[in-house]
């Protein structure tokens, strides 16, 4: 085919009808690029994992045509599944100087070695490929954020990030409209925008208007202050932690991710933080309460993070006392609100004085409400339009939003994951789809927990387990000892004890129809265990526990 007729092809791996797991192929030729490469919190019935990162088997099959892999901002849901893919599929990386150290933070810890990281600035122009790739400074709420233009013989794509349009930021850097001005002046092909906000009317919120609620918050503190939020919102931890130097108060961050990227970014120069000001966990008691700030992680109510540990008291070295005020500077992500509101009324059991996002004005959103989002929209007049980042109702709506702007339906694909979606000046099509989905991270082990894992371990913590332990003999296979039951997670024994030898009787009675049992028979035996227990608990209690028959041979 001539290049002149060759189109380029777009692929959400992730990031659609889905918050997080961001990913997205972009292809022309026989060039790719790979646009971020996020993980997602796992569902509450994915009992065990600890978090899902995209299928790349698309990526995997192709790496040979993968140029490079761009980075538009630091947070988990753009680099969270970075140290897992590039094992697989070395590649490239380009970002901005926070966003590359926290990837490096992550391939070290991973020990992913051999990666090559790129640091761009805003404005800078690279080619990789046939691609021309400019990035766009853009407001978020964490440092480094981009936008990136991607430029091929097809025509330019841009991809938004993650941005919001605030005219006062904290490091005082406004998102580049000038930039997204000039490229809309020369023709885009294509703008794929986040969702997230798209549902909200107006503005979002500058990110300094709550400056002077953590002001006011700090001269109301009797005691210690303990502010929960994401380790990678430095701007808002420079500004937690300016606020508490106003008042004399020193600073110890707790959670290993908040230690590590306040490490990270101090190193770097975009947190700063006087050493006098620092102190180590265990030193709090040898200070005031009220001369004690406490930067956490938990703020979306995860099980094992800061927060969430003190609040149950189960953290080594810090528990809350009712004198503390524990503000949870960030909303929680869709999905996790049930975890977060346990966390806040545990703090409360504790006495504390507890500030959230409906009694104060302590989080703002990072992402941008409609009037941003058409603002961009009407500066970059692309010919084609794909929402992104978001669940199907956001991206519905964002879909909506740009046919009100202009832009014709017949230009506007919702996408799916997998999908292939191939466009040229002429034509804007879906035309196939590719191997897509999520691997369950758990522990070191990744995608060995499947849908067969996960039904099994939702299966004990719904119904527990029962063990039927016997002793056969090798020589003349007769029942030797037992069947014996154990029970976890099915009922108390000790109150139950005629369910118990009910069901023990009648394993028993099972194993001597057979008289002499050879090995051969074993399968049979134990299928024929579960299922008459099955029956019989079933019709005692209406319970249907997991049912594990072990035969062993002496």
């Amino acid at each position: 085919m001539a290049e002149s007729e060759q189109k380029l092809r777009i692929i959400p791996l992730g990031g659609v009808d889905e918050f997080g797991k961001n990913i997205t192929v972009v292809e022309y030729g026989e060039d790719m690029l790979v646009v971020d490469c996020g993980s997602i919190f796992p569902k509450e019935d994915m009992l065990g994992v600890d978090l899902v990162i995209p299928d790349v088997t698309y990526l995997i099959k192709n790496r040979e045509r993968i140029r490079g892999m761009l980075i538009t901002h630091g947070h988990e849901d753009h680099i969270g599944a970075t140290p897992y893919v590039l094992r697989q599929v070395p590649m490239p990386l380009y970002g901005t100087k926070l966003t590359l150290a926290l990837i490096d933070l992550k391939l070290k810890e991973h020990r992913v070695n051999g990666v090559s990281l790129n640091v761009i600035k805003p404005r800078d122009e690279i080619q990789l490929g046939c691609f021309k790739i400019k990035f766009i400074h853009v407001n978020h709420s964490i440092a480094g954020a981009v936008a990136i233009a991607i430029t091929s013989p097809a025509g330019t794509i841009i991809f938004s990030g993650d941005f919001k349009i605030d005219f006062t930021p904290i490091d005082n850097q406004v998102t580049d409209l000038a930039s997204f001005a000039a490229l809309g002046s020369e023709g885009v092909l294509a703008f794929l925008c986040e969702s997230t906000n798209v549902e909200r009317k107006g503005y979002t919120i500058s990110e300094t208007k709550i400056g002077q609620t953590f002001i006011d918050m700090f001269q109301q503190a009797k005691g210690r202050v303990i502010v929960a939020m994401f380790a990678s919102n430095v701007h808002r931890v420079q500004m937690v932690v300016d606020s508490a130097a106003m008042f004399g108060r020193k600073v110890c961050f707790i959670g290993r991710s908040m230690v590590n990227v306040t490490r990270v970014s101090m190193s770097i120069g975009e947190l700063k933080i006087p050493a006098e000001n620092l102190i180590d966990i265990d030193d709090i008691d040898s200070y005031p309460d009220e001369e004690i700030l406490v930067v956490t992680t938990g703020s979306q109510g995860e099980a094992m993070a800061g927060l969430t540990r003190m609040a149950y008291s189960e953290h080594r070295k810090l528990q809350i006392r009712p004198s503390d005020m524990v503000i949870l500077s960030a909303s929680p992500i869709p999905g996790n609100e049930k975890p977060v509101s346990r966390v806040i009324n545990q703090l409360y059991r504790c006495g504390a004085n507890v500030i959230y996002g409906q009694l104060g004005e302590v989080h703002v959103s990072g992402h941008a409400c409609q009037e941003e989002i058409k603002l961009l929209h009407s500066l970059i007049k692309a010919q084609y339009f794909i929402p992104i980042h978001g669940d199907y109702s956001k991206l519905w709506q964002h879909a909506e939003l740009a046919e009100s702007l202009g832009t014709p339906s017949q230009n506007i694909i919702i996408p799916e994951i997998g999908q292939v979606i191939e466009m040229n000046k002429e034509s804007l099509a879906i035309v196939g789809e590719v191997p897509t989905g999520g691997i369950l991270v758990d522990g070191l082990g990744i995608g060995d927990v499947g849908n067969v894992v996960l039904r099994d371990r939702k299966h004990l913590s719904q119904d527990g387990l029962i063990i039927v332990v016997m002793a056969i003999d090798r020589d003349n296979g007769t029942l030797v000892s037992g069947p014996d039951i154990i029970s976890r997670g099915f009922v108390y024994v000790r109150e139950n004890e005629d369910i118990i030898d009910r069901s023990r009787d009648l394993a028993r009675t099972i194993v001597l129809s057979y008289g002499t049992i050879s090995g051969s028979e074993w399968q049979a035996l134990k299928n024929r265990i579960k299922d008459e227990l099955h029956r019989y608990i079933y019709d005692k209690i209406k319970r249907n526990p997991m049912i594990l028959p072990i035969i062993m041979e002496i």
